[in-house]
């Protein structure tokens, strides 16, 4: 294929994909109530399952502190046409974000006829663990670093003579960040695998720089978590057993490559 076919190619892939995030979209736009009264704002609610075992908690070891997001809090929107945009920015992302597997599946049926067959066979089930991994971020993120962010930057206050009214756009805009960002980095070690593959990382070179990934981890959770320890901790840790696990992942391909080389 000429460079101009690979385009026309590459166009059709990406017409597909937006194709199924625009039907999906609309169908997450119908059903309003479950996607902001139950999905959107659930982990600012009392009754919340993280907030309720965080409190079930708190009782058991007698720390009170641990009871989380037990107070309403308080929503406005400032906008004439600001629940609509946001109505609207909200159902594209949960089509964005349930579309996942089908559009990594169309980038792979794109990148499948340049590889090599034997690099075709070792990348079999990437979509799957890719719509895994991805799928684990955004639980881990939903159940356990909003309801703990929405709690520490909701009741935070400089003084009691300022009431926190929070902004629609300022809530939604942080629980997606906080979402979409752990879905990417739980893709650390499919992206290690492909890196490996094709040689361009190595476990020699994974563990030379597991200082310098360990600060970057530690940066990247600061800015997606609240400013505490102890959420940083509770993102930065899976990050690192992630990095860990792209070592083993990366050990296992080159066994597999020294093993195909002597026969």
């Amino acid at each position: 294929m000429s460079f101009l076919e690979h385009l026309e190619d590459l166009r059709w892939h990406i017409i597909r994909s937006l194709v199924a995030v625009i039907l999906l979209a609309v169908l997450a736009f119908l059903f309003k109530r479950v996607l902001f009264d139950v999905i959107i704002l659930g982990p600012s609610k009392p009754d919340f399952f993280t907030n309720r075992m965080f409190c079930w908690f708190s009782e058991k070891m007698s720390l009170p502190a641990l009871c989380i997001n037990q107070e309403p809090l308080n929503l406005q929107n400032i906008l004439l046409s600001g629940q609509f945009t946001m109505h609207i920015w909200i159902a594209f992302m949960t089509g964005v974000i349930i579309a996942f597997p089908y559009t990594f599946w169309e980038f792979w049926r794109f990148v499948k006829p340049a590889l090599y067959p034997q690099e075709v066979k070792h990348s079999r089930g990437a979509i799957f663990f890719a719509s895994i991994m991805f799928s684990i971020g955004i639980v881990f993120a939903y159940y356990l670093i909003c309801p703990l962010s929405i709690n520490f930057l909701g009741n935070y206050k400089v003084s009691d003579r300022v009431e926190n009214i929070i902004n629609l756009s300022s809530y939604i805009s942080t629980i997606s960040s906080i979402v979409l960002a752990c879905a990417v980095m739980f893709e650390l070690p499919i992206l290690i695998y492909f890196l490996s593959k094709v040689g361009i990382v190595s476990s020699s070179f994974l563990k030379k720089y597991r200082r310098h990934a360990i600060v970057i981890i530690l940066i990247v959770s600061a800015i997606i978590t609240p400013p505490d320890v102890f959420s940083q901790i509770l993102v930065g840790l899976p990050i690192m057993a992630l990095y860990e696990g792209g070592i083993i992942i990366a050990k296992q391909i080159e066994k597999k490559k020294e093993l195909s080389t002597n026969t």
